[in-house]
């Protein structure tokens, strides 16, 4: 379940984005908003808008809900907009509970009762945040009005995206693994910003976020708070795989868009892509089309000039995207 994506595929990417950041000097994102205690413990909160039905946005793996920067705003003109942070990210409070999809989900649905944001939703997420809104809908399925994936996670990926790889995703996932594994050393004796390190951990300034986002970003992913949290995350990958796997059935007519990335964060830059890249490309394109036979109501649209991280390189386009299944969802 992106196991091995969400750490260097979303650090990578977290200076990729297409358009041209707007430099902004007080973001909501860049601070602490409703802190919602859902038992001894307090998640980072952030709604705008209003409307008949709220929009719940889940970030991809080991990030938090700036992710949706330039699309939870726009979103926020038409009706009711939320992002939240995962358990030890962004602003949220460590769960002593075990990491993965089950207990993200678990954790959501607290969060939102707490917070006295009632159903309907639709619900969008990214890469293993895909992954986590579509165990929520499995379990909660009178509250979820449409879902958007954007590049989502599938429950059988690793084992197939390795096979189409020959190999070579399995041998980066463990060479990321091992990059994580000295992130969180180095972050824990305290990280050096002129290190090459600090640079491969972070992904750098994070040139499509404004400044003072970019710098509170910065900061929370030098802790080793985050860094415990962004270990356990990563480690429960493959039971959350086993979650979503056992859950896996039909939804119905529920209105579905799923958004798939056009552009591999596999390929090496400036060069033609290779038979492997395309075989794994294919796959998990493939993939992607398989979620969208779920349900009746179901659109899938490839995303031009978009990576993995979409909401960072066409943030328009998953605007488009949640609109047209709010659209869906008024009927």
């Amino acid at each position: 379940m992106h196991r091995h994506l969400p750490g260097l595929i979303f650090l990578a990417a977290a200076g990729s984005a297409a358009g041209a950041a707007i430099d902004t000097t007080d973001l909501p994102f860049a601070r602490p908003q409703q802190l919602v205690d859902i038992g001894g413990r307090r998640l980072n909160l952030y709604c705008s808008g209003s409307g008949p039905v709220t929009v719940v946005f889940d970030a991809p793996g080991l990030d938090a809900g700036w992710s949706w920067h330039r699309v939870q705003p726009e979103v926020a003109k038409r009706t009711r907009a939320c992002v939240y942070d995962r358990a030890g990210l962004g602003f949220s409070d460590p769960s002593p509970l075990p990491a993965g999809s089950a207990g993200a989900v678990a954790d959501l649905h607290a969060l939102l009762a707490r917070a006295g944001i009632a159903p309907p939703y639709v619900l969008v997420g990214s890469s293993y945040g895909g992954a986590n809104v579509q165990l929520y809908a499995y379990r909660h399925p009178g509250q979820v009005k449409g879902l958007v994936l954007v590049d989502t996670s599938h429950d059988d990926e690793e084992e197939r995206l390795d096979k189409a790889s020959q190999g070579k995703l399995k041998q980066a996932g463990a060479a990321q693994d091992r990059m994580m594994r000295q992130c969180g050393e180095a972050a824990q004796q305290g990280f050096s910003r002129d290190g090459e390190l600090f640079g491969a951990c972070t992904g750098g300034l994070g040139e499509e976020y404004g400044r003072k986002l970019a710098a509170v970003r910065l900061g929370v992913m030098s802790t080793g708070a985050y860094w415990r949290a962004a270990l356990a995350e990563g480690e429960s990958f493959e039971a959350s795989s086993a979650e979503l796997k056992a859950a896996r059935r039909s939804f119905g007519a529920l209105p579905l868009m799923v958004l798939a990335r056009s552009v591999s964060p596999y390929a090496v830059p400036g060069r033609p892509q290779s038979p492997l890249n395309k075989a794994t490309e294919d796959e998990h394109l493939a993939m992607q089309k398989e979620i969208a036979t779920l349900s009746t109501r179901a659109t899938l649209r490839v995303v031009p000039k978009a990576g993995h991280i979409i909401q960072h390189d066409q943030p328009q386009e998953v605007v488009a995207g949640i609109f047209a299944v709010l659209d869906q969802a008024a009927y």
